[in-house]
């Protein structure tokens, strides 16, 4: 650390109503303690809060020298790496905008975003993403400068445009000396209503829009999440999910510069779990799928245990099946053998398992992004993870309800969060109005004038209800709730999450709205079938073969009978049973615009390109032959063609019509 920089912190008597002023806020009064760390080459890397505030600065420094200025929008694509994050600041500190796209994105993709968004310069990870956007720069006019982190195969690049990280920030040195109060004169013209990020829309219906939200909307956001949770500078956050996301951006970057906590980036997304449990966060998010993911890989690593394991663990799970939520949240009226029995299984199930998982130190655990199936929720928080969830939506910086310690519901997403109204309007859409909410869509005034109505109120486009106790239950998005032929609601989203419960079952896309019957897709997960199979003795030759054996369909069929025996229980979507089922012959893929890069299903777009699928459903086939084309990583393209089978469900009486 230079002595400069030093005194230039020392100095800094701004209001930390940005980013940037946070920053050097942390600097100077925590500026020994770690703030952010990367796993290289297996070996933990560490920089403190000076060193950091360091880094931002020559990097903005060289940013300026290259003509970056205040109002520019830089593009940073990558997976999360301490530079990816400074050269968002950097960014901010000039009074720019950084613009996160999602890293493994093709090229094609990156097209509409780069020019939308007007991307003068970018900042990326490594050769793949620069190759990405050599790819596209004859499209891309406005694209003037590309810097990239990693050097390695980029040896022989000599486009003019291109420039190595380290190259950069050498020329910031030089501003820096010749100009030594630019940056703290930058960083103090920043102002609380100034742009903090542009964050893109996953775009399931239409072009992505881009998402302006200030300084003061993102840190109302942290600042409240921060207090609610009682987060403290000792935290620690694995950073691992994309940073075009806004969960990351909230929780790996908004919070820890709020809260001056660290931010542990792994080293690659092969190694996360190793990483974690190195690391040992104190404070985690995750999406469902995640948690889906880590579930699905404990069942996998059960059924390969001895006889004597299994039958202990799946003994003790049903021990914390029954008790393991409750007493986490500290309730009463819990029989003393059930206690006993709990306290044992911790030491032989529950703690070793939170260990495998790396989240033997979590006090906190949010997921967010979708709807979490009731039981999967249940799951973790019967072994001791304190894990809750959050709503919100990228245009409320992910921030509209919480639950509380002690107040958490498995079907709800608890109340609205400190500082946010919430109201359900009358035909069931939900309704915020907060401090944490979006400026505007990017070049869109119309699109912004739809969302946000004349008394402030954003339209979430969400469906859902307050409880008795005042917790807000999300059914599903409000385009997507319709009716069955007998007037029954249909909510997709609702029966698809419980299928999905299971960890044979990847994907589901169900169908019924004006039908009178449901129907659904399946995607199975092809590493836990696999297991499965092979257990069995069962040979296949890839996902097409073994998702067409009628051992998988009989496994499958299991699993939706048994989601239709809890539907219905349930007096409102009892009529939401499926009744015939396929599984596909390939993985729904986001490459091929069937899901988005967030995984959230583009319910439109399937229904159109599987339309021979859905009309074989309802028609009463047996089978249907069908032919797609894929996208392959190399930017090929192929056909994938089935006979694929289909096959009916049992189904059950309703409560509300036994009734």
């Amino acid at each position: 650390m230079t002595e400069t920089m030093s005194q230039s912190v020392k100095a800094s008597n701004s209001l930390p109503d940005t980013f940037p002023k946070l920053l050097l806020q942390h600097a100077r009064e925590r500026g020994e303690r770690p703030a952010i760390r990367e796993k290289d080459l297996g070996i933990w890397q560490s920089w403190t809060w000076l060193q950091v505030a360091e880094e931002v600065r020559v990097l903005a420094c060289g940013l300026a020298a290259q003509g970056f200025k205040r109002g520019m929008n830089l593009a940073i694509i990558g997976d999360n790496r301490p530079r990816l994050y400074w050269a968002m600041a950097a960014a901010q500190s000039l009074g720019g905008v950084p613009v996160p796209l999602y890293q493994d994105a093709v090229a094609e993709e990156m097209v509409f975003v780069m020019n939308d968004a007007e991307i003068h310069f970018a900042v990326v990870e490594d050769q793949e993403q620069v190759d990405k956007l050599l790819e596209i720069k004859d499209r891309c006019p406005m694209l003037e400068h590309i810097i990239y982190d990693d050097p390695r195969g980029l040896r022989h690049y000599e486009q003019q445009f291109l420039q190595g990280y380290d190259e950069l920030q050498a020329l910031g040195r030089v501003r820096h000396q010749e100009h030594p109060d630019f940056f703290l004169g930058a960083v103090g013209e920043t102002r609380s209503e100034d742009v903090a990020v542009m964050a893109y829309t996953s775009g399931t219906t239409g072009k992505p829009k881009g998402v302006c939200l200030t300084h003061g909307a993102l840190i109302a956001a942290a600042r409240g999440g921060v207090e609610f949770d009682r987060l403290t500078p000792n935290e620690e956050v694995l950073s691992y999910l994309p940073m075009a996301w806004i969960g990351d951006n909230l929780f790996s970057y908004c919070e820890a510069v709020v809260a001056g906590f660290t931010i542990n980036c792994p080293e690659s997304g092969d190694t996360v779990m190793t990483d974690m449990r190195e690391i040992g966060p104190t404070f985690y998010f995750a999406p469902p799928r995640v948690f889906e993911n880590l579930l699905t890989q404990v069942m996998i690593r059960m059924e390969d245990a001895g006889a004597i394991k299994r039958k202990l663990f799946h003994y003790f799970m049903e021990v914390a099946r029954r008790c393991g939520a409750e007493i986490l949240d500290g309730k009463a009226g819990i029989a003393f053998w059930d206690r006993l029995l709990y306290g044992l299984g911790d030491v032989l199930i529950y703690g070793p398992l939170r260990n495998v998982l790396g989240m033997s130190r979590i006090r906190v655990a949010y997921t967010a992004g979708a709807a979490i199936g009731p039981d999967l929720f249940r799951f973790y928080r019967s072994i001791g993870i304190n894990l809750k969830q959050l709503y919100g939506s990228t245009e409320t910086c992910a921030y509209v309800c919480l639950q509380p310690n002690g107040g958490v519901k498995l079907d709800t997403v608890g109340k609205p969060a400190p500082g946010v109204e919430v109201r359900i309007a009358d035909n069931g859409e939900v309704l915020v109005k907060s401090a944490a909410m979006l400026k505007e869509y990017y070049k869109r005034p119309d699109a912004t004038a739809e969302v946000i109505d004349d008394h402030g109120y954003f339209h979430t486009g969400d469906a859902g209800f307050f409880d008795q106790d005042g917790h807000l239950k999300i059914i599903d998005r409000a385009k997507d709730v319709g009716k069955m032929a007998d007037g029954a609601m249909f909510a997709p989203n609702y029966v698809e999450n419980k299928l999905k419960f299971f960890s044979y079952v990847k994907e589901a896309v169900a169908f019924g709205h004006g039908r009178d019957a449901v129907c659904a897709f399946i995607n199975i997960d092809v590493s836990a079938v696999g297991d499965w199979a092979e257990r069995r003795g069962i040979a296949y030759s890839g996902y097409t073969d073994l998702a067409g054996r009628d051992e998988v369909y009989d496994l499958i069929r299991e699993c939706v009978e048994k989601v239709n025996a809890e539907l219905a229980q349930d007096p409102v979507l009892g009529q939401s049973q499926v009744h015939r089922f396929l599984i596909l012959h390939k993985e729904l893929d986001p490459d091929d615009d069937e899901l988005t890069r967030t995984r959230k299903v583009r319910r439109g777009f399937i229904t159109e390109k599987y339309g021979v699928l859905i009309d074989a459903l309802y028609g009463g086939k047996k089978t249907q032959f069908i032919e797609t084309q894929v996208k392959f990583e190399d930017g090929r393209t192929g056909t994938v063609g089935a006979d694929l089978r289909i096959c009916d469900a049992a189904v059950r009486e309703p409560l509300a019509r036994a009734a």
